[in-house]
């Protein structure tokens, strides 16, 4: 292959990364809708193929009825569209996948910054679990506080708190550093309309779920919110979850408790989703019940 050959193939490729029709399909419309125009070579680099919006990119040749497709691609990131190279994914789908993968796993092994909690008010407490390792392969030590800090948890929210918020980082460091304190804001703007007082925020390092209802167990409130960080996917690595349970104590049942998930800038915004959040625990207080049970009532 001529260097004449390898510019060509180069270019080709470039164009593919960026969504854009490739030059062989000449005289067809160009591909719909990429965020970017099409990828150059800037200082030797690519673009950054995860900046394309993935509702805009449609890698499909001679297309029956591109405007109807992408009516319909517009209202999903899933990968729709991508074509095919032979009988394979074309560089550009494999290499965007490979790409959010990585940070997916970026997101499970990263650490909440060290200066977060304070940086917020918050007061750090760690569960049981010793670094990042044991936290993956021990969700059961994700879910208790060894004396030390159930110590620091009494202390901090007292004795029959009505409501405690608290954050956990769960499996997504980013997931919190995006949404968490702007959603727990509003929660308490919210809580505050209401009437209804929260303690001071605790922040739960290497956190599992069940780590909110040993919080109840110490400490007997009514009902807890707790902001987890969720498994982040190939879509985003920021999603955040809400768990609200009533009476939180040892041995709930997960049917107990209320979620609001998908918090996170393509889904429910953080302050939206406080909003919303405050109002259900408004309602839980009223109702005296979460999960399945509110349901019920």
């Amino acid at each position: 292959m001529n260097e004449e050959m390898l510019r060509a193939t180069v270019e080709k490729l470039v164009r593919e990364l960026a969504g854009a029709t490739p030059a062989s399909a000449a005289g067809t419309p160009a591909a719909a809708g990429t965020s970017k125009p099409a990828a150059a070579v800037e200082d030797g680099c690519l673009n950054d193929i995860t900046e394309v919006d993935l509702r805009t990119q449609y890698l499909v040749e001679h297309p029956q009825d591109r405007e109807g497709f992408m009516a319909l691609k517009l209202r999903t990131p899933a990968r729709l569209g991508v074509g095919r190279a032979g009988a394979r994914y074309k560089t550009a789908t494999y290499l965007r996948f490979r790409a959010d993968h990585a940070a997916a796993q970026d997101t499970v092994f990263s650490m909440v910054a060290e200066e977060y909690p304070a940086k917020h008010g918050y007061v750090p407490v760690k569960t049981l679990c010793k670094d990042k390792d044991e936290y993956l392969t021990r969700p059961d030590k994700g879910r208790r506080f060894d004396e030390e800090n159930q110590a620091v948890i009494k202390k901090t929210l007292g004795n029959k708190p009505r409501v405690v918020l608290a954050v956990g980082d769960g499996l997504s460091s980013v997931a919190i550093e995006t949404n968490a304190a702007d959603c727990i804001k509003a929660i308490q703007a919210g809580l505050k309309n209401y009437g209804i007082e929260t303690t001071t925020v605790p922040f739960i390092q290497f956190c599992r779920v069940g780590a909110g209802d040993h919080i109840g167990e110490l400490t007997g409130c009514e009902v807890i919110c707790l902001l987890v960080g969720e498994r982040p996917g190939l879509v985003t690595a920021e999603s955040m979850s809400a768990y609200i349970t009533y009476e939180p104590r040892l041995g709930v049942p997960e049917s107990k408790r209320t979620v609001v998930s998908n918090i996170h800038k393509g889904g429910t915004g953080a302050v939206e989703a406080g909003a919303h959040i405050a109002e259900l625990i408004h309602t839980i207080l009223e109702k005296k019940a979460s999960g399945v049970g509110l349901v019920r009532s």
